[in-house]
């Protein structure tokens, strides 16, 4: 199967990393952000038929994932976490429901954590499709994904710019599923397409990744959303520490996001809005508390 390349972004995690990889199909592309545990090395003697790109810093999960994605030469791409990995067949499945439908750019696939497998409750929200089958797609109409579970269109991750770098690791999804939308392309869930996420019961500094993904919320709603968004998600960062601190860091980008900034088409507002009614756990691009409760217990 040559149609699909894997492309995994990483930083120090050697050991999960190495478990996982084996379990890949077809061209597999590991880049790293510059570790300092000797993975690109580890991976080099173990699986010396996948290409390892050493960042030689950490640029962040998004700017990872669009170096590998240039670097591919096959029409379309998945991305893994070093922690996950594709069931058999599901690449394969992926290429033909994009072939077969021409204006899809992403399909999010069906996520299940840990060794006893369980639905992901992002997984199962988007499964309940409160933005119906748009014709012409091959599932649910999403406008968000988990990075670890999405097989991509090259072209149409190309024609959007990919990821912002300027956001880095934990809630880059969002901006990038907006900005795939309002291009035109389908953003579908395909329960049929499984990925497996092996997350460690302690993971990275958790008040760290509650600070990013405060601030990069807001810079996303800056940069797409209206104005009145914006201030709810200032006034919802500004009840906790971590929301507070995130502000603060979102701050500093103002000049940034004033020359970046482009409101969404209409009826893409529209439907970000109607997820945002369906209350917690509605998959609008990251996974909510309901999600990280359940990768903790895993």
């Amino acid at each position: 199967m040559t149609d699909v390349t894997v492309v995994v972004a990483t930083r120090n995690r050697r050991g999960q990393l190495l478990e996982v990889l084996g379990r890949h199909t077809g061209p597999v592309i590991v880049v790293d952000n510059g570790s300092d545990d000797g993975t690109p090395e580890a991976v080099a003697r173990a699986y010396p038929a996948a290409r390892v790109v050493r960042l030689g810093h950490n640029a962040g999960a998004g700017a990872a994932r669009n170096v590998g994605v240039e670097l591919a030469d096959t029409p379309f791409v998945a991305f893994a976490d070093d922690d996950s990995y594709w069931a058999p067949g599901a690449l394969d499945e992926a290429a033909r429901l994009l072939r077969a439908h021409p204006r899809t750019g992403l399909l999010a696939g069906q996520v299940r954590v840990g060794p006893q497998g369980r639905l992901d409750p992002v997984s199962a929200a988007m499964a309940r499709a409160p933005l119906g089958v748009p014709p012409g797609a091959p599932g649910p109409a999403v406008l968000g994904f988990l990075a670890c579970a999405v097989v991509l269109r090259r072209e149409a991750f190309r024609q959007v710019g990919g990821f912002a770098e300027r956001l880095g690791t934990y809630g880059e999804e969002a901006l990038l599923a907006m900005d795939l939308a309002a291009a035109g392309w389908h953003l579908a869930y395909v329960e049929q397409v499984v990925a497996h996420h092996l997350p460690l019961p302690a993971g990275r500094d958790r008040r760290a990744r509650h600070r990013a993904e405060a601030r990069n919320r807001l810079l996303t709603a800056a940069l797409r959303r209206p104005v009145g968004v914006v201030l709810r998600a200032a006034a919802e960062a500004l009840r906790e520490p971590a929301g507070r601190r995130g502000l603060l860091d979102a701050g500093r980008e103002l000049g940034w996001v004033l020359r970046r900034r482009r409101p969404l088409p209409a009826p893409v507002e529209a439907a970000l809005r109607t997820l945002e009614r369906g209350g917690p756990g509605t998959p609008v691009a990251t996974p909510g508390p309901a999600a990280e409760a359940v990768t903790a217990a895993n």
